[in-house]
């Protein structure tokens, strides 16, 4: 009776152990591992089962031996009466042992039904779930391919444009490359030209003053013989023929030369004067300076004018440029060329003022609207700019007045009149300089 309890009291206590063990083993995981542990631990609860149903039935069987040895043993000492009610007294135990021990697998059963249910379940879920994350990996895989080839695409592309790059890169240095030689052969050209321009000129101005010279003494020789002629009229008491005579003062030039191609020259400067009286002379004197290709050709002395050349055998553009001017210490006037004036290879364009009255006639002739006058005065100076605040020209015209009185040792008196032309003038050149 005692082992019959204590294996009741086992199945008991045994029975929440097993359900602890199943909850356990309640766990969500993938679907083929979740099917592999669910086989796991179906195996490991059927051998616990048949394992205590073994015990269970032995422990019966060594209790109904028991139970035999001693109802054997006390046969001898019960009745026949005692006999049969402990032998149902043992059916009615065996009995409510069986009943229970199939309620307890009764309830195994339901709880391997409910866990299987629940695992398969929650793998079904799992595998849905694993499905879709497998399916949207697939779909941002796909997509990530198909960016991965737009991507090569534009790199491709890229590759083609930085070698295209490259290509014209290298042509453009070797153009610039060949441009630098070609510019600076043309620039050493023009400087050896220049400078058999200003041996030509230095040999100009050398004849040009020998003939001075011989001009000036035959000047002289021609006032002594006035004198006598006059003093020979005078002793015969004849009347002398009526001349106009004009008296030109002898003046000297120089032009110098920079590194740079600035070049400077001074005007001749003629005075035209009655020989009879004396008068003062008003000399003008004219600097020019340039250091590129455009010049200040010309100013009107009246103030009405400005013109400038360029030199060279290319357009040049004059956009923004600037043309001031200065009277002596007085205010700086300003006029701006449009952003888009373009002065043509070897041509000239004059800005006129708007009292001049001159119609504008782009690109030859521009008028200053708002400016009355460019002005004038005893000094009067002339700058061009260029669109980077660089004076590019230069022109300074100065006027001094001069007393001179009759027998100056350098004047003569003749009855043509005789023009001394500006240095560089065609009138003056030798006609061995050939000048390109």
């Amino acid at each position: 009776g005692s082992a019959v309890q204590q294996e009741r009291g086992g199945s008991q206590h045994g029975a929440p152990r097993e359900q602890v063990f199943i909850r356990r083993t309640r766990r969500p995981e993938g679907s083929a591992g979740q099917s592999k542990s669910l086989d796991a631990h179906f195996g490991l609860l059927r051998f616990r089962i048949t394992q205590r149903s073994a015990l269970k039935h032995e422990c019966v069987m060594q209790e109904v031996r028991e139970t035999r040895q001693r109802r054997e043993k006390r046969m001898v000492e019960v009745d026949s009466g005692i006999q049969q009610d402990y032998e149902f007294k043992l059916a009615q135990a065996l009995q409510d042992l069986r009943r229970q021990h199939e309620e307890q697998v009764q309830i195994y059963k339901d709880e391997l039904q409910h866990t299987f249910k629940a695992k398969l379940d929650n793998a079904k879920v799992s595998s849905d779930l694993n499905d879709k994350a497998v399916l949207t990996a697939r779909e941002e895989l796909q997509e990530a391919h198909m960016r991965i080839e737009g991507l090569s695409y534009q790199l491709s592309a890229l590759q083609k444009q930085a070698s295209a790059a490259e290509e014209r890169i290298r042509e453009l240095e070797s153009m610039l490359s060949s441009d630098r030689d070609k510019y600076r052969r043309q620039l050493d050209a023009k400087e050896r030209e220049m400078a058999e321009m200003r041996e030509c000129m230095q040999q100009q101005l050398n004849e040009y003053q020998e003939l001075l010279d011989v001009k000036l003494a035959l000047d002289m020789e021609i006032n002594a013989y006035r004198k006598l002629l006059e003093g020979e009229e005078d002793r015969l008491k004849l009347s002398p023929s009526p001349s106009s005579r004009v008296t030109v003062s002898r003046t000297t030039a120089s032009s110098t030369s920079t590194s740079s191609r600035s070049t400077r020259a001074k005007r001749k400067r003629v005075e035209l004067e009655e020989a009879s009286t004396a008068a003062p002379k008003v000399q003008i004197s004219q600097e020019a300076e340039a250091t590129g290709s455009v010049s200040i050709e010309e100013i009107d002395l009246e103030g009405k004018s400005v013109t400038l050349r360029n030199n060279s055998d290319k357009d040049q553009s004059l956009g923004s440029w600037r043309l001031k001017r200065q009277i002596a210490d007085g205010e700086q006037i300003t006029y701006k060329f449009s952003p888009k004036f373009v002065l043509k290879a070897g041509q000239t364009v004059t800005v006129w003022s708007a009292d001049a009255g001159v119609s504008h006639s782009p690109p030859s002739d521009l008028l200053w609207k708002s400016q009355s006058s460019w002005g004038t005065g005893e000094k009067i100076l002339t700058l061009l700019v260029n669109s980077s605040g660089e004076d590019v020209a230069k022109r300074t015209v100065t006027k001094s007045v001069i007393e001179m009185e009759n027998g100056d040792d350098e004047e003569g008196d003749f009855g043509d009149e005789d023009l001394f032309h500006q240095q560089g003038d065609p009138k003056t050149r030798s006609r061995e300089c050939a000048v390109m």
